[in-house]
């Protein structure tokens, strides 16, 4: 595995360590020294059938990572229309055609987490589910809960009616109210600098914080969040910067 790539996942995997508000943890599987196998997990949303759960996600990472997505699977069974409720397969554009190397582990699994909250039946990896969720959705619920109850550990209590997704019109509100949530979160990585200008140092394989670290260091003008091109300088230095040449 090449330095860069293994710098990269080691240092994603320290940020979710030194993240505990966010409630994720990732670790090699095992607890093994392999870095391109790992073991992640979180905690069912509130207000959903999942909710006080605990899922574990089998992570694969390929030799393309970052330019190639992860490859998940959830461990831990659930009733749930993207996800199969035999072998864990997911369906979910984030880990497909929707994938960036400016995404990582942690970012990934907040969409699973996500997920959860706004299941999307007339996209779905378990057919029987989706056609539970969109005929009766009361019954969806009920199911989803009694699994995650079995299979996730979550507590035995009743979810309120009109919760974690039972109609249609409060599942597509939650799921642009996440969306936008997940945007914000990404745009907020970007301390003001403008995307595509750091986008185009993420493609060589660093993440968006680090780039926008080295962008600080070297005292980069954001210039109000505008695109533009950086004198030649400036680039060595930031490259120096992130190779730890500086």
């Amino acid at each position: 595995m090449s330095s860069n790539r293994t710098r990269r996942i080691a240092k994603e995997i320290a940020d979710i360590q030194n993240d505990p508000l966010s409630k994720i943890i990732v670790e090699p599987y095992g607890n093994g020294e392999d870095l391109t196998h790992l073991r992640g997990q979180f905690e069912g949303p509130p207000d959903t059938a999942y909710e006080g759960g605990r899922f574990f996600v089998d992570i694969r990472l390929p030799s393309e990572y970052p330019f190639r997505p992860p490859v998940m699977k959830f461990e831990t069974r659930m009733w749930h229309p993207n996800v199969s409720s035999q072998t864990g397969a997911i369906c979910l554009d984030t880990l497909a055609n929707a994938w960036s190397p400016v995404l990582t582990i942690k970012s990934a699994l907040i969409s699973l987490q996500s997920l959860l909250s706004t299941p999307e039946p007339k996209d779905p990896q378990d057919a029987e589910v989706a056609g539970m969720l969109i005929r009766n959705p009361k019954e969806f619920e009920h199911v989803a809960r009694e699994w995650a109850i079995k299979y996730a550990g979550a507590p035995r209590k009743e979810i309120a009616e009109g919760s974690g997704g039972s109609n249609a019109e409060s599942l597509k509100k939650k799921a642009q109210l996440n969306k936008e949530k997940e945007e914000k979160a990404k745009m907020a990585a970007y301390h003001g600098y403008n995307k595509e200008l750091i986008d185009r140092f993420v493609a060589m394989g660093f993440d968006v914080p680090t780039v926008v670290s080295a962008f600080e260091y070297v005292g980069i003008d954001k210039m109000d969040g505008e695109d533009y091109e950086l004198e030649e300088a400036y680039m060595g230095d930031i490259t120096a910067r992130l190779f730890g040449e500086a």
